[in-house]
């Protein structure tokens, strides 16, 4: 809702409008994360405009998809896809060999492991043995698979892929801001 309100009204986040009650620190991700596991997926989705995958507490049913970020990088027209996975408990290099799997499954270009703890050094090494990904369109290669912490995102560190496209439906812009009102 927050992207929608910006996109729309072209405001600038806590200027504007306040979100209540969204973590802004570690401690709180932390505090969400051990009172609602599947709010705290939501959320750390958030940080990198990723469209969650699959419904509310159905555990097991995402098929290791928490989110999805489409990025179009050619001129094929065709949507690519970063897929996200979203942890906030014990990580272990396991879990980077478990996305790549997932990353080759769904033929997907890029995943984003999204992690409360830091990164260990066999996931880092892990995640350098997947590759690279090679954007014909940027003319770029991306790590075929990123860890970003929690802290990171907090701090704006961004995620390096392809510009994203079509991850949320916008909002029109009425040319009449008068006419513009949001509702909550």
């Amino acid at each position: 809702m927050k992207y929608r309100l910006k996109d729309s009204f072209h405001l600038e986040p806590k200027k504007d409008y306040s979100v209540i009650g969204e973590p802004e620190d570690v401690q709180s991700a932390r505090q969400l994360a051990n009172d609602d596991r599947y709010q705290f997926q939501w959320w750390a989705l958030s940080l990198v405009k990723a469209r969650p995958v699959g419904g509310q507490k159905k555990k097991g049913a995402d098929k290791g998809i928490d989110g999805l970020i489409n990025f179009i990088d050619d001129d094929s027209g065709r949507a690519k896809r970063a897929l996200v996975q979203v942890k906030s408990g014990h990580i272990k290099s396991g879990d980077i060999r478990d996305l790549v799997g997932v990353l080759e499954r769904e033929k997907a270009e890029i995943g984003v492991f999204i992690t409360l703890e830091a990164p260990t050094a066999p996931m880092q090494k892990e995640a350098v043995t997947a590759g690279f990904y090679h954007s014909p369109g940027m003319n770029n290669d991306y790590l075929k698979v990123q860890i970003v912490t929690i802290e990171d995102l907090l701090k704006g560190v961004k995620l390096n892929i392809p510009q994203e496209f079509a991850t949320f439906k916008k909002a029109s812009v009425d040319s009449d801001r008068k006419n513009q009102t949001a509702l909550f």
